[in-house]
């Protein structure tokens, strides 16, 4: 079977690596180089974590996580590392994350704020934490590269700077090439509404999101992923945040302005960055709040931040990752993959 893979993020790069597995004849197209920034899978980190409230994501992060130790493997690439993570906040929103991580075995620990403190002393805690250590963080610029690599290892021909003109029933044209496909993957991230088939996807916003990161002020302070739920002690949006080789991240979730792909401005809205500082301020005792290096990428959203991933005729549609959906990135793959073979 030929299937046409539209998007080279690390959506259409997982997808493309679990059906070139499957033995079908795969071409990935993507519209720009390789690492490029235009998108919403590039820079040096990402969380991977269990704590989700659904039963369905515990289990979902939990294939993932099988999934990028086998490409670890196969590409001999250090992807995830494991640092545990921290949800702390409103008990009502906490309270249901340890339900779920309980109904699923996986090892968790609740503590109280000051005992998660000297514990990790970088943080400042609210009201009820949880700690479970199976969580970590993802290399995002390695992670598009070694599922990509992975990819072409099976088999699939990858093509960059080769943006998409039009998708027709079984036709993919370019500037330059029409390629015929027996499927089509959309998996274009903020251009998915520009080619997906009318109704074949749920309704999508693309917003410009602005983390940042801060210089700590110790090397040798341990940080744990962490997501500081609203409610509670914290009166603004959520918070999550990690450590990474360009410092200790932090961004508000799902806060930024709607924007066009194609007439982004790239430019941090210097509101947000402000309060992100006043965060790191209040929060992050282990950084120097004055060191804010912000940067921007896409979401592309659904209305409830569940995925959109579905078939309609020949094309298969993974889209709406609504910002969490980078380290569910193998097994939606292996989803996209199923739709595949139907």
């Amino acid at each position: 079977m030929k299937v046409v893979v539209v998007g080279g993020g690390i959506i259409g790069a997982s997808s493309a690596w679990q059906i070139a597995e499957r033995g079908h004849d795969v071409t990935l197209l993507e519209q720009f180089g390789p690492g490029h920034k235009n998108g919403a899978s590039h820079g040096s980190s990402r969380i991977f974590r269990h704590a989700y409230a659904d039963d369905y994501y515990v289990a979902l992060a939990a294939r993932a996580h099988t999934l990028w130790r086998e490409l670890e493997t196969a590409t001999d690439t250090e992807l995830l590392d494991i640092t545990g993570a921290v949800d702390h906040g409103d008990p009502a929103t906490v309270d249901p994350r340890i339900d779920a991580l309980r109904r699923a075995g996986l090892e968790f620990e609740v503590l109280e704020p000051v005992a998660a403190q000297r514990r990790w002393s970088g943080l400042r805690f609210d009201t009820t934490v949880l700690f479970h250590a199976a969580a970590g963080r993802l290399h995002a610029d390695r992670s598009v590269a070694a599922a990509t690599a992975a990819a072409r290892s099976r088999g699939a021909t990858v093509e960059y700077e080769t943006p998409v003109r039009e998708i027709s029933v079984s036709d993919v044209v370019t500037d330059t090439h029409t390629y015929r496909a027996d499927v089509v993957v959309l998996a274009a991230g903020a251009w998915t509404t520009e080619f997906a088939p009318h109704g074949a996807t749920r309704p999508l916003v693309t917003t410009q999101e602005q983390p940042a990161h801060f210089v700590p002020l110790r090397p040798d302070v341990e940080w744990p992923s962490f997501i500081h739920h609203p409610g509670a002690l914290l009166d603004t949006a959520g918070i999550y945040g990690l450590s990474s080789p360009d410092g200790i991240k932090i961004g508000e979730h799902a806060t930024g302005p709607v924007v066009d792909p194609h007439t982004r401005d790239f430019v941090a809205d210097p509101a947000g960055v402000d309060r992100l500082i006043e965060y790191a301020r209040t929060w992050l005792p282990g950084v120097n709040a004055d060191s804010a290096d912000p940067l921007t990428c896409l979401y592309t959203s659904t209305p409830d931040s569940n995925f959109a991933i579905g078939r309609s005729g020949n094309t298969v549609v993974a889209a709406g990752f609504s910002g969490h959906g980078f380290k569910f990135a193998p097994a939606i793959g292996e989803l996209v993959a199923d739709l595949v073979d139907e």
